[in-house]
């Protein structure tokens, strides 16, 4: 289990994680979201051993990871902007991770050409950014690390790619119990591969829960009549006769309120990931505004 408990870490006079606590089950792939700004960046640092909280726990089994070669040696992470070494090649930076990395997989790492396709003997610096994140993935995944911590994974990637990529992830965490965070603003791809999510908001967590709990708690009603009674409506919209109001509570509860309500029709949907991020970030604040020109 990956976890942070209470994290403090300011900048200055500036305070990017308050009291943020955040707790990843182990072999569970977990999406961490947040506008920009959020901590996100910072929470993966801690996460990864670079940053030290002010205040607060960042642990890893119950063992501290910042200073600490043993665990971080266990934990593999790509970062949104990949580094390396300005003349090295591909094969170069496998000496590299090898030495460092207990449990490199020279043998996963020969059959990963086979995926990636990339040139072995050509500095990294010449290759695309696409290039450069396929670089990063193979070498990574043949850690076999324990944890993998991924911040914008996919960016820069193309479709075809960015589904081996994801195809690649799952399949460690299948064989080998591989737990996985994720950092990303492609929300319908997370929805696709995470069993947990959490919400980050200044610095704080606002939410976190399995995805299948999040769904559950907050719905999506749309009707033709009066608004029902009793519910907890986080935000409304009418078009023409047609009402759409997001409301928290379990399906059956308000299915049986909307029929209680005499409606001429009613349906009760379940909401997306992006849906759940935005009106848990307070709905209509960070909905998407008509500005007229």
């Amino acid at each position: 289990m990956l976890e942070m408990k209470n994290v403090v870490k300011t900048f200055g006079s500036f305070r990017a994680l308050e009291e943020l606590t955040l707790t990843v089950p182990r072999g569970t792939v977990y999406g961490l979201v947040g506008p920009n700004g959020a901590g996100k960046s910072t929470a993966i640092r801690h996460l990864t051993g670079v940053y030290r909280p002010d205040s607060g726990e960042v642990t890893m089994e119950g063992r501290p990871i910042y200073e600490n070669p043993e665990v971080k040696s266990v934990i593999g992470y790509i970062p949104d902007d990949v580094f390396y070494f300005p003349s090295a090649t591909l094969e170069d930076m496998r000496r590299f991770y090898q030495g460092i990395y207990p449990r490199f997989d020279t043998e996963l790492f020969s059959r990963l050409y086979e995926v990636f396709q990339l040139p072995k003997n050509v500095p990294i610096r010449r290759f695309s950014k696409g290039m450069q994140k396929q670089a990063a993935f193979h070498l990574t995944i043949c850690t076999r690390p324990e944890v993998l911590i991924l911040d914008e994974p996919v960016d820069g990637l193309d479709p075809v790619m960015r589904r081996q990529v994801m195809s690649l992830i799952l399949s460690d965490v299948a064989e080998h119990g591989t737990t996985v965070l994720i950092s990303s603003h492609n929300l319908r791809e997370l929805e696709d591969v995470c069993d947990h999510v959490g919400i980050m908001d200044h610095g704080k967590m606002l939410l976190e829960k399995s995805l299948a709990d999040m769904q559950g708690r907050t719905h999506k009603l749309q009707l033709v009549g009066n608004t029902p009674d009793g519910l907890e409506i986080l935000h409304e919209s009418v078009s023409g006769r047609l009402k759409t109001l997001i409301v928290r509570g379990q399906a059956p509860e308000i299915s049986a309120r909307a029929a209680a309500s005499g409606p001429a029709y009613f349906d009760v949907l379940p909401l997306s990931l992006e849906e759940i991020f935005i009106y848990e970030l307070g709905g209509v604040d960070y909905a998407v505004k008509d500005i007229l020109l």
